[in-house]
């Protein structure tokens, strides 16, 4: 289908645009305020009382984190930066070898993770501090849902660590860079994102490994369902949506393909209830795609550059989204 899609249902007009003046790399909300992060220094706070900027590094943010409260940012700075709320920054670790923070993750308890070079770090709210060496750098960070168990993605697998235990951490084994992690949201799956264009998962009650290829380019955007029955990525001119309601997950089953278009996707983001996933462009056209039937609604026309972060909140009756080239905004729904 074309990118035109003019027959295709429109919420384009409820688009309030956000001034950033720079690159979005990612979107959270903080409540209900859309906090974009920027490529340098900043994230700007949107609310319905304005706009506010907030300085959290002194450099390039590299990576970011949030959950519902909070952002963890990290920075070629060396630190580990936290924005509340209330719009406050601060600095609550900083790497004594002044390393780039390009990982960050965040735990429902308020533990925060980060990677520097080949070690990654965790930090709990009363803040004691451990480290884990890594076989290389890490590709990513993410913790299970459930237990205080972190998994850190690197070159040829992914290592699974228990930090207040003494036991050895296990790895997963794979052959290749793991660029990304994310535990599927009951804890029994876990996937990575390859260098090349693939995923690789694990069914973790026995490290049955599964590969998911086929992608036209590398997937840099992956959001599991609200109901974590359904994984959906970016990487290819179409939404793909792995199936993971039985036990066995998509092992042996092909993908759901929906919303196809002249451009690849490039950012995906679920709906928190409702089995609806935001999809993002490299052209900046956005769609809402029901995976149900693929029904579509246009939430932005076709811009000036890719999609590079979508999000919803909490309640979902909100949608943040940015682009590479200092474009933003946010829908309500």
């Amino acid at each position: 289908m074309s990118d035109t899609r003019s027959e295709v249902a429109s919420i384009v007009e409820r688009i309030r645009p956000v001034a950033v003046e720079a690159a979005v790399t990612a979107v959270h909300f903080l409540g209900t305020e859309a906090a974009f992060v920027l490529g340098e220094e900043a994230v700007l706070i949107a609310g319905e009382a304005g706009e506010r900027r907030v300085n959290a590094h002194q450099g390039a943010i590299l990576c970011s984190a949030g959950d519902g409260a909070r952002i963890v940012t990290g920075g070629d700075d060396g630190s580990i930066g936290v924005v509340d709320g209330a719009g406050e920054a601060r600095t609550i670790a900083a790497d004594a070898k002044k390393r780039w923070i390009d990982r960050v993750a965040t735990a429902r308890d308020g533990t925060v993770a980060w990677a520097a070079g080949k070690q990654a770090f965790v930090r709990t709210p009363k803040g004691a501090e451990k480290s884990l060496d890594l076989p290389s750098s890490a590709g990513g960070l993410a913790f299970a849902p459930k237990g205080f168990r972190l998994a850190v993605a690197h070159y040829n697998g992914v290592t699974l660590w228990f930090p207040n235990a003494s036991a050895k951490a296990e790895t997963l084994a794979w052959k290749g860079s793991h660029l990304d992690v994310s535990f599927s949201p009951d804890g029994r799956f876990l996937i990575t994102a390859m260098q090349e264009p693939a995923l690789h998962g694990w069914r973790l009650t026995d490290a049955k490994d599964m590969r998911m290829s086929g992608y036209a380019g590398k997937v840099q955007s992956i959001s599991w369902s609200g109901t974590g029955g359904w994984l959906a990525t970016s990487g290819a001119p179409q939404l793909i949506l792995w199936p993971f309601q039985g036990k066995d997950g998509p092992m042996g089953k092909a993908p759901k393909m929906l919303a196809p278009a002249d451009n690849r996707v490039s950012a995906v983001a679920c709906h928190p209830q409702q089995d609806i996933v935001a999809v993002g462009y490299e052209n900046g056209m956005m769609l809402l795609v029901r995976i149900d039937d693929g029904a579509e609604i246009i939430a932005r026309h076709p811009g000036k550059a890719p999609i590079s972060a979508l999000t919803w909140s909490a309640s979902g009756d909100r949608l943040a989204f940015g682009t590479e080239e200092a474009e933003a905004g946010i829908i309500t729904l």
